[in-house]
């Protein structure tokens, strides 16, 4: 007798056994539905099981400015070369004299640029080597120009070489243009000492540069310096097409004190006081002007004229442009050390004054006090009239200058220490050209 039996769960009904087979069958087919429901590991238009392959990295794309075959470049303009999609590895500018310019990348390596100026005149090249993503590499050539100026400036400097000058002595430079780019200037010139020194630059107009240091160099300095000049503007229109190089040396330190009042020379030798010497200076109305000089020249005789004189002076040292000089008086011995005879010059007796000639080289200072009259700037070399702090205003950059053997670096004057000069074995006392 055919039975019923309901199977809870499965959502169906099986009434014959029949019926059972053919349940077994659509159980079958849903099973089969499933699968085909599943997801394929295949990938698009590939076979089961294959892997997801990566797209190329896009190529680094070099830009360098300026580009290939340009012609008339500004030397102060920076060369750079960028990169997108990738960093740089290599760069290389090459000029056709002058060797290598150096430069400074940015964080990544994405950008590299030239510093300092190049050469007017001269015929660059540069290679650049950049690598993408995958590590693929890229390269680059511009070669290009510099402009040929119209307008050339030329600069001087005093210091001859390999000559010996004394502790006072500044680092003249004249240019025969006036000079208004005064910051790119300075910037190109560079100082190195044997003996380590602090200094700063000094614009005297707009055509003669000093450099001084703070105290008096030490004496015995090898002193070098260097003025890469060559493609800095120091005007519009006008650059500077050479690079100027003089070394020289800093003597034994020989430093005159002369008291107009006390009618008496205090000679300073090697940093202590090695004699005081009778004198006699200028008398009212010719008084010698105070101040702290630099001896400029000397000769054995000096043909000095004046109202009712021209004399030729023997062993004369001079220390102003108008005619102070340090000299042997013979005519005057009796008067040196208690009274002032002279026309503004200081008088020694023949055997004092031979000896100091023998010693003096220029920049040895010269320091006058005493005096009712004041020194006048530009009188001599009259650097030294100057606080350091004032000679510092007088730089375009407005920094002192910290020089080593190895070169000279800018520095705020905030940051260095304070040092007390020994006056006078290490530089002048402040104000020291005033009226007394």
């Amino acid at each position: 007798m055919p039975y019923r039996m309901r199977h809870v769960g499965q959502g169906l009904t099986v009434s014959s056994q029949g019926s059972r087979a053919r349940a077994i069958a659509a159980v079958a087919l849903l099973a089969l539905a499933a699968v085909g429901c599943s997801t394929s590991s295949s990938t698009p238009g590939g076979s089961s099981g294959g892997t997801v392959s990566t797209p190329a990295a896009s190529p680094a794309v070099l830009q360098i400015d300026p580009s290939n075959g340009v012609t008339g470049i500004k030397p102060g303009n920076p060369v750079i070369v960028k990169v997108a999609d990738g960093k740089l590895t290599k760069v290389k500018l090459q000029g056709s004299v002058g060797g290598s310019v150096p430069g400074e990348w940015s964080r990544g390596k994405t950008m590299w640029r030239s510093k300092g100026v190049l050469r007017t005149s001269t015929d660059y090249t540069l290679q650049a080597t950049a690598v993408n993503a995958d590590g693929k590499p890229s390269e680059a050539t511009s070669t290009f120009r510099t402009l040929k100026p119209k307008k050339v400036v030329q600069v001087q400097i005093f210091e001859a070489s390999h000559q010996t000058y004394g502790v006072g002595m500044p680092i003249i430079l004249t240019f025969d243009h006036p000079v208004t780019h005064k910051r790119a200037v300075e910037k190109a010139l560079s100082v190195s000492a044997s003996t380590p020194v602090v200094g700063a630059w000094y614009w005297d107009g707009d055509q003669t540069l000093y450099f001084r240091t703070r105290k008096y160099w030490p004496q015995h300095t090898k002193v070098t310096f260097t003025g890469r000049l060559n493609g800095v503007e120091v005007a519009p229109g006008v650059y500077g097409d050479h690079t100027l190089r003089q070394t020289f040396e800093i003597g034994d330190s020989v430093i005159a004190v002369a008291s107009t009042s006390d009618h008496h020379v205090q000679i300073y030798r090697d940093n202590k006081l090695y004699a005081t010497w009778p004198i006699s200076t200028g008398r009212p109305g010719d008084d010698t002007p105070n101040g702290t000089y630099l001896t400029i020249e000397k000769g054995n005789p000096v043909e000095m004229k004046g109202p009712g004189y021209d004399i030729m002076v023997p062993y004369s040292v001079r220390f102003t442009w108008s005619g102070d000089y340090m000299h042997d008086a013979y005519w005057s011995v009796g008067e040196q050390g208690f009274t002032n005879v002279s026309h503004g010059c200081v008088n020694m007796s023949p055997a004092n004054a031979a000896l100091y000639y023998s010693w003096a080289v220029p920049g040895d200072p010269v320091t006058v006090t005493g005096s009712p009259r004041a020194g006048s700037w530009g009188n001599g070399w009259t650097v030294w009239f100057l606080s350091f702090k004032d000679l510092v205003k007088g730089s375009a950059t407005g920094m002192a200058v910290r020089v080593t053997p190895h070169g000279s670096t800018w520095v705020k004057l905030g940051s260095l220490r304070h040092v007390t000069i020994r006056s006078p074995v290490h530089g002048p006392a402040p104000n020291n050209y005033y009226a007394g």
